[in-house]
């Protein structure tokens, strides 16, 4: 029989996990003190141990993981935290964390997760030693369950070399994740060299890449080394993967495959040990169906996909946001500079299609603009229509239908992530044919370019 604790301070929390968790089969005890907790662990070792990270005592759940893992290391450990951060799940996914979920719960999450841990046979893996402590980049905040999953994300893909794609829109924070991997992982002691690869013709994005010879063109006047090679040890960030020719892709795949990368114009290769992290604000899926992308060259990179949430699927982090490019703005101005709470309002209900770039360069520009020590709503650059009603006010002002609420659900996802079927079906937590039933269902054209209409 599964024998399953759960730690937390709060003793509503316990009841529900065991109202959510208990069923024939079962053992499921409860522990409001990190100290009983542990001493239960020593006297009959547990399976599982869901435990909260902030437990209002001497010991947070990170302690208990430790504690738990040397002296039960077949038990397997689940944090909770309704105040995730990056350092944090690094810590958790180090110290050996077989997972690490966000507060307020998501039961379908919490239930999954537990089978996965009960299903797993044998001793979990052995904790990482911790590389040199590292200070995180900037601007990389979030608190809410995407972000969440960003961060564990981050924390598992640090402790490897293998290839990362991160995608997302443009401003949602890619090369900040892609610099806390390499910050966080071994590589850190080596450089980071990043390269827009939309922003330079074909024929100088490989120079820039693979180097050059002289002579090899027109300008070439000596030997240059190219970023793969400057990024020696290192990490390799490639932005806009998506922009670059087959013919580049092709060359990139071989970078990849064989660890090699040879000049313009030399006939000789040069071996290179660089980490490659992509990222891409376009469909690459679709790129490949159309011909665009090599297919080959997206399983490569796409060994591990980290998926960065929009800003206006994360609006509960806005107010955090705001808060810190708020003292970094007032800091430069030379004034503090507030937000009246009906501004804030506003903000967190705008659609952000420039995501986390766009909040801060508005914020920037407010703190510059305004004379006054608070910033009002009649200051914000857009439109009070710009921002709508809140979500729920749009969906149930006029107590729809059951089906009728579900079909306008399906067109406010869909119109969120601009029509793609994929991400759709993964916020709903369905399928894509589930998805496509439920369109045709409702009378939800899906068209070719995979922009929504719905219909009346």
């Amino acid at each position: 029989m599964p024998r399953i604790l759960v730690l937390d301070d709060d003793g509503e929390t316990c009841r529900f996990m065991t109202e959510l968790l208990g069923s024939p089969g079962r053992d499921v005890r409860t522990s409001q003190d990190p100290d009983e907790a542990i001493a239960l662990a020593r006297e009959r070792p547990f399976d599982l141990v869901i435990s909260d990270i902030n437990l209002g005592a001497r010991q947070n759940g990170l302690d208990v993981l430790r504690q738990l893992r040397s002296s039960s290391p077949d038990c397997r450990v689940v944090l909770i935290s309704g105040f995730g951060t990056l350092e944090t799940a690094i810590d958790a996914v180090r110290h050996g964390a077989f997972d690490y979920i966000s507060k307020p719960f998501n039961i379908a999450e919490v239930k999954a997760t537990v089978e996965r841990a009960l299903a797993r046979t044998g001793a979990p893996p052995t904790p990482a030693a911790a590389p040199p402590a590292i200070v995180p980049p900037p601007g990389l905040l979030g608190r809410t369950a995407a972000m969440l999953s960003v961060y564990k994300q981050i924390a598992h893909a640090a402790d490897t070399s293998a290839p990362v794609l991160i995608v997302g829109e443009s401003g949602t924070g890619k090369e900040l994740v892609a610099r806390a991997i390499h910050e966080h992982g071994r590589r850190a002691h080596r450089p980071f060299v990043p390269i827009n690869c939309g922003a330079i013709t074909e024929t100088l994005l490989e120079s820039e890449l693979f180097g050059h010879v002289r002579g090899a063109f027109t300008g070439a006047v000596s030997d240059a080394r190219g970023l793969f090679e400057q990024a020696q040890g290192g990490t390799i960030f490639l932005d806009e993967i998506g922009e670059t020719s087959p013919a580049l892709q092709v060359k990139l795949l071989r970078v990849l495959q064989e660890g090699e990368v040879r000049p313009v114009g030399s006939t000789r290769v040069v071996r290179v040990d660089a980490r490659v992290v992509a990222a891409t604000n376009v469909d690459l899926e679709r790129e490949v169906a159309d011909g665009r992308f090599r297919q080959d060259l997206f399983y490569r990179l796409g060994v591990l996909v980290i998926r960065m949430p929009a800003l206006r699927e994360r609006r509960e982090d806005i107010p955090l946001l705001v808060d810190r490019f708020l003292q970094n703005a007032s800091a430069r101005a030379g004034r503090r500079v507030t937000l009246a709470p009906a501004a804030l309002e506003r903000l967190v209900q705008y659609r952000w299609p420039g995501n986390v770039r766009e909040l801060e360069n508005t914020v920037e520009r407010l703190v510059l603009m305004n004379r006054d020590a608070v910033i009002h709503e009649s200051d914000l650059p857009f439109a009070p229509s710009a921002a709508g009603p809140p979500l729920q006010a749009q969906l149930f002002a006029d107590l729809p239908a059951l089906d009728e609420v579900d079909r306008r659900y399906l067109v406010h996802v869909l119109d969120a992530v601009g029509g793609n079927r994929t991400r759709a079906a993964e916020i709903m937590g369905i399928d894509r044919r589930t998805l496509y039933r439920m369109a045709e269902r409702f009378g939800v054209v899906l068209s070719e370019e995979d922009r929504t209409r719905g219909s009346a």
